[in-house]
């Protein structure tokens, strides 16, 4: 009989594993293999193997530097930024107050409004005609002049990331919220009979609390940070001057508008390297804290 179970669960893990095998883990060993050749993807039969040359055109080339440059710019402002405002939510939304499920169901609501429909929404928002833009008249009614938030290079990147943090926070605002309904009131009613006042319930009892979630928190939002793609994508096309071109654009660009999956190839496999050095040096990081 329990034999027969274990069948049972082998038989339905088989789809899923199935797929993780051909969309994974086969596509990022063709991927690999791919990297070392010259191949347009419209003449998959006129491919050849020319060894390094990928790489070495990686390292010389401007547009990756800069691709590359954004992406870590865009990881380092939007992680702890969008990490400290969902904090700060599921501080907020943890009271008990009448009412507090609406502002949870409002927090989270962006999260489950696709990226897409998000970044158009937001790129109404920056438009630079005050009459149009929602941000632009607000600028000229306090008697400031309008920006183009998304034509200046100066602006671009900022101003995604300002959208950015805002859309996903909601759903770290969840998780940690989660975290922090863990922790046991007995703890904070201990704290106060010694004495402790509110800030140092959070530093002692609160944070030591929720450590793994936050942990686990930051490396999601930084592996999700480096994967942008749809915002600028969407709302910038890669510019102004390619100030907000990332790399997963830069490789979308490569593979898919100029047909050289060899030369994208080669990019997917750097910024695999560096998605999971930056992931396993921010949990160390993290942990030695």
């Amino acid at each position: 009989m329990r034999r027969k179970k274990q069948y049972y669960a082998y038989f339905f893990i088989l789809p899923g594993c199935v797929i993780l095998l051909m969309f994974t883990i086969l596509a990022a060993l063709l991927a690999f293999g791919f990297s070392f050749m010259e191949f347009n993807l419209l003449r998959p039969q006129d491919a050849t193997f020319i060894g390094l040359e990928n790489y070495i055109r990686l390292v010389q080339d401007e547009s990756f530097r800069k691709a590359m440059k954004n992406t870590l710019y865009f990881t380092v402002v939007v992680v702890p930024y969008q990490v400290t405002l969902a904090f700060c939510l599921a501080l907020l939304v943890r009271q008990n107050i009448k009412g507090v499920g609406i502002f949870r169901s409002a927090y989270f609501s962006p999260v489950v409004t696709s990226m897409s429909v998000i970044a158009i929404l937001w790129t109404f928002i920056y438009n630079p005609n005050p009459t149009q833009g929602l941000l632009n008249a607000i600028l000229t009614k306090i008697g400031l002049p309008p920006c183009d938030f998304l034509r200046s290079a100066d602006t671009a990147m900022n101003s995604i990331i300002f959208m950015s943090g805002w859309h996903a926070a909601g759903n770290q605002m969840m998780i940690l919220l989660a975290g922090l309904q863990a922790i046991p009131e007995d703890l904070y009613e201990a704290a106060s009979i010694d004495g402790a006042g509110a800030w140092k319930k959070f530093l002692y009892v609160t944070l030591p609390g929720i450590k793994n979630v936050l942990i686990f928190v930051v490396m999601m939002t930084t592996i999700a940070a480096m994967k942008l793609f749809t915002q600028p994508y969407v709302m910038t096309n890669g510019g102004p001057k390619e100030s907000t071109m990332t790399l997963t654009y830069y490789l979308y660009r490569q593979g898919f508008q100029y047909r050289n999956m060899g030369y994208a190839s080669a990019v997917s496999v750097i910024f695999f390297i560096v998605v999971v050095g930056i992931s396993v040096g921010v949990k160390k990081m993290m942990k030695a804290r």
